[in-house]
């Protein structure tokens, strides 16, 4: 059994995106694995870094909760739309926020003190599964667009040290209830599996 975190990057729980972490919270619990749950847009916090990261921005007391949340968890879920290739602007500043030095990750400095020799990846171990969907095809996004998922699977998360899968649903906005019920059912399958 496994720690699992499930997190709604949607600004609305009344989605597609929210009944696909619904089933799969439903499915991990049903199958004996420890949950958590986090909807964005049911915290508190300010998005928004006023002065980049050159002043220390107190983290809010929901974003400290979702830290102690991912240290504890063993396995993540993501799951957000694509919005202009990229995730929702609430979700992306969650992580500006909390997505920290000695948090996430930590720089080792050269021995001139101002300067980077690599960093620590403080997550590592911990396995994320992002669920994305969108509005098109896939193949045919990444072609016209590259690689939308980049941001958040690569400079974020690996970047941290968490290994990634990635889920992308195309054509979100016309599935037929055959295919809403398929992919609530594969959602319900890997949740049983802690993957």
């Amino acid at each position: 059994m496994k720690k699992i975190l499930v997190l709604l990057g949607h600004p609305d729980s009344e989605t597609l995106c929210g009944a696909l972490s619904s089933a799969y919270e439903q499915g991990a619990q049903g199958a004996g694995h420890e949950v958590r749950r986090k909807n964005v847009g049911e915290l508190s916090f300010d998005p928004m870094l006023h002065k980049g990261y050159k002043v220390i921005q107190e983290l809010e007391p929901d974003l400290k909760e979702l830290q102690e949340d991912i240290r504890w968890a063993e396995h993540i879920v993501m799951v957000y739309p694509l919005w202009w290739s990229s995730m929702p602007a609430l979700f992306k500043g969650l992580f500006d926020r909390m997505w920290l030095p000695a948090f996430a990750f930590r720089f080792i400095k050269a021995p001139d003190g101002k300067s980077t020799m690599g960093w620590n990846k403080l997550l590592k171990g911990k396995t994320v599964r992002v669920v994305v969907t969108l509005k098109n095809v896939p193949i045919v996004e990444r072609f016209m667009f590259g690689d939308y998922t980049a941001e958040l699977v690569h400079a974020i998360l690996r970047f941290a040290g968490c290994k990634v899968r990635l889920t992308e649903i195309g054509n979100a906005e016309g599935l037929s209830d055959t295919r809403y019920a398929h992919l609530i059912k594969k959602m319900t399958t890997l949740a049983r599996k802690g993957i």
